[in-house]
C-alpha cells in the first residue's frame, strides 16, 4: 500500500520560514518524479515545486520561484520543500504527489500523479 505522509505545516508571520516533508513508503520511490502542490480554499490545486526521478530537475510554480527549493533523498524516501519569506498568499493545503514519469521529465498536470497525501496546512499571516 503506497503512502505518503506530509508533515511540517502550521502557522507563521509573513517573512518566516517552514520546511515541510514528504514520506513516501510501499512504492520504489527512486522511481517517482516528485511533486508539490497546494489548494487554497475555493480555489484549484496549484503546482509548487516539482523534481525528476535523481533530482537532477526541478522546476517551480512562478509565485513561489527565488523562495521555495524543492529536494529529495531517495536512500531515505522523502521529498521535502524548503520554504522562505513566506507571505499570506501562499496559505493553503500542501500536497506531496508522486507520478511515473519517463527518466528526467517532470509535470505539472495533477491528473498525470498516481499517488497523493492527504496535504499539511500552512497559514501565513500579516
Amino acid at each position: 500500500q503506497v503512502q505518503l505522509v506530509e508533515s511540517g505545516g502550521g502557522s507563521v508571520q509573513a517573512g518566516d520560514s517552514l520546511r515541510l516533508s514528504c514520506a513516501a513508503s510501499g512504492l520504489t520511490f527512486s522511481r517517482y518524479s516528485m511533486a508539490w502542490f497546494r489548494q487554497a480554499p475555493g480555489k484549484g490545486r496549484d503546482v509548487v515545486a516539482l523534481i525528476s526521478m535523481n533530482g537532477g530537475i526541478t522546476s517551480y510554480g512562478d509565485s513561489v520561484k527565488g523562495r521555495f527549493t524543492i529536494s529529495r533523498d531517495n536512500a531515505k524516501n522523502t521529498v521535502t520543500l524548503q520554504m522562505n519569506s513566506l507571505k499570506p498568499e501562499d496559505t493553503a493545503l500542501y500536497y506531496c504527489a508522486a507520478a511515473i514519469k519517463p527518466f528526467g521529465t517532470i509535470s505539472g498536470a495533477p491528473g498525470e500523479y498516481n499517488y497523493w497525501g492527504q496535504g499539511t496546512q500552512v497559514t501565513v499571516s500579516s
